[in-house]
C-alpha cells in the first residue's frame, strides 16, 4: 500500500501568482493557494518524492518526512528541480542522496548544481547525490518495488512519469505515445497534469485531460499541475466526472 502527498499541485507560478489580481489568485480557499508540483510517495519505511522544485523546503515543512530514500526527476525544469539545494537536512543526517532521472536531466542538474552533483573538490556544505539513470522500456527497483518509467511528451521535450504498483504519476503531458499508453492498462489511480481550460501548446487543457481520463480508464484520477486559469478549486471539482476529482496541496491518498 503506498500513501501518496500532494506536495504542491500548482503550474511553474504557482497559485497566488506574485502580484496578480485574478479571481483565483485572490482567493481565500485553501484549496485554491498551490505551490509548485510535486508529491511523496511511502510505504513501510521509505519515503521519496517526485520532482524537487522552488517550494521543497515549504512543502517538507507542512508535510514531514522523518527521512528520505530518494528523489525521482520527471524532467529538467525548474519547477520541479530549483530546490535541490533543500536536500541538505536529509545528507547530513543519511549521507548521500539516490537520485533517478534521465540522462538529459542529469546533463542539466551536473551544469545548474554542479556543486551538489560532481563527486570532487565538494565545498564541505553541499549535499551528495547518487546517480541512478532511467531508461525507456527499463523498470527499476526501490526497494524491492518495481517502477515503470513512462515516456510522456511536453511540446517537444520528453518527461517521465512514473509507475508503482497501480499507480501511476504523469505530469506536464500534452500527448502520450501509443506503446507507452499500453504501460498504464489496469491502473486504480492516475494522478495527470491538466493546466487550464483554454487549449495549450505543452500542456494538456482540462477538455484534453478528461478525453485522456476516458482512453486509459483508471479507478480514480487526480488532476495536478493546475493554473489558476483552470478556475476556482470548488467550481471545477463539482463539473467533474464521480470518479475524476482536481489535487490539493496537502491531499493524501493510497494505492496499492
Amino acid at each position: 500500500m503506498f500513501k501518496i502527498t500532494f506536495l504542491g499541485t500548482g503550474t511553474s507560478q504557482g497559485i497566488p501568482i506574485i502580484g496578480s489580481k485574478h479571481p483565483v489568485c485572490l482567493s481565500q480557499n485553501p484549496k485554491d493557494k498551490r505551490l509548485r508540483v510535486s508529491i511523496s510517495i511511502s510505504w513501510k519505511k521509505y519515503n521519496y518524492i517526485i520532482d524537487c522544485g522552488p517550494d521543497f523546503r515549504q512543502q517538507l515543512l507542512r508535510n514531514p518526512l522523518d527521512r528520505l530514500d530518494g528523489v525521482l526527476f520527471t524532467h529538467e525544469h525548474s519547477d520541479h528541480t530549483a530546490g535541490l539545494d533543500d536536500i541538505r537536512p536529509f545528507f547530513f543526517r543519511q549521507g548521500n542522496i539516490d537520485f533517478y532521472a534521465s540522462q538529459k536531466v542529469f546533463t542539466e542538474l551536473d551544469k545548474r548544481f554542479s556543486y551538489i552533483m560532481e563527486d570532487f573538490n565538494k565545498y564541505p556544505g553541499a549535499p551528495s547525490v547518487n546517480k541512478h539513470l532511467v531508461k525507456k522500456n527499463k523498470p527499476f527497483k526501490l526497494n524491492n518495488i518495481e517502477v515503470i518509467p513512462i515516456e510522456v511528451m511536453h511540446h517537444n521535450l520528453t518527461v517521465l512519469g512514473y509507475r508503482f504498483g497501480n499507480f501511476a504519476y504523469l505530469t506536464d503531458v500534452k500527448t502520450i505515445p501509443n506503446e507507452e499508453l499500453n504501460k498504464l492498462k489496469n491502473i486504480d489511480v492516475l494522478v495527470l497534469s491538466a493546466l487550464r481550460i483554454e487549449p495549450h501548446p505543452s500542456h494538456l487543457n482540462l477538455e484534453e485531460a478528461l478525453s485522456l481520463v476516458a482512453l486509459i480508464n483508471p479507478k480514480k484520477t487526480y488532476f495536478t499541475h493546475i493554473s489558476h486559469l483552470l478556475g476556482f478549486h470548488d467550481e471545477v471539482e463539482s463539473i467533474l466526472p464521480k470518479n475524476v476529482h482536481l489535487a490539493y496541496d496537502t491531499l493524501q491518498i493510497t494505492s496499492n
